[in-house]
């Protein structure tokens, strides 16, 4: 069993780990435990009752956060010719062809966020041991496969988010930092929530939403009421 750390003993002390929580008390919680000296990020874990296994029962979609991720972002994006141009004005950190495909491949990978139009696929494909394992390869469902890319790039600046199940049929999102006000954190938690809600595969027999937790990195893990959670999704 992982030792556990001062810091964390201390901010469970006196918390009922078994309770249940909205989202407003938990981001109370996270912001008033002792943090670290770092803004650390806020997440949004939870399990679906989706088998991954079946194709219609994947469970993946973006959603914008109202109040971004208060990530820096640093974008990638693949094309050539008058895009290139679109994808710098509206704010794409790198962009190209050959000579970023050969400084990725020679080890690179300074960045969090990749968009590619259709015709530079190929040849992103043959980077999908470096962006796969990163789940950074882009897709058309995720809205980074795309011409217009400075709607894509605007969007991914602006606090644009992919969620998806894992193997095991889980799913963690940052949904801001513990700068953030809790009024924000509670905002972006109810945004994400209703996006995965509504992506409810209709093949998904049992509970969809088996278990949600907020936490913060160096923080404890905070049980979230459904009920209460998911009332305000229609």
């Amino acid at each position: 069993m992982a030792k556990q750390s001062k810091r964390y003993r201390k901010n469970v002390e006196g918390l009922d780990l078994e309770k249940s929580y909205t989202f407003e008390e938990a981001a109370e919680i996270l912001k008033k435990a002792d943090h670290a000296k770092f803004d650390e990020t806020v997440e949004l874990n939870m399990k679906t009752g989706v088998d991954p296994k079946k194709a219609d029962q994947l469970v993946r979609g973006t959603v914008s956060l109202p109040h971004g991720t208060g990530q820096n972002i640093v974008l990638v994006v693949f094309t050539k010719g008058d895009k290139e141009k679109e994808a710098l004005e509206a704010g794409a950190d790198y962009v190209g062809n050959d000579e970023l495909f050969e400084k990725i491949r020679g080890g690179w990978t300074d960045f969090n966020a990749v968009i590619a139009t259709p015709d530079m696929m190929r040849d992103v494909g043959k980077l999908g041991k470096i962006l796969g394992p990163r789940n950074l390869m882009p897709s058309p469902k995720a809205g980074t496969v795309t011409t217009d890319v400075a709607k894509a790039v605007k969007e991914i600046k602006a606090g644009k988010v992919e969620y998806k199940v894992d193997k095991s049929g889980n799913m963690h999102n940052a949904i801001g930092k513990l700068s953030f006000d809790g009024k924000s954190l509670v905002e972006n938690a109810r945004t994400l929530l209703t996006a995965i809600m509504r992506a409810k595969p209709v093949s998904v027999k049992g509970t969809y939403l088996q278990t949600l937790f907020m936490s913060s990195t160096m923080g404890p893990g905070l049980k979230i009421d459904i009920n209460s959670a998911t009332q305000a999704v229609s």
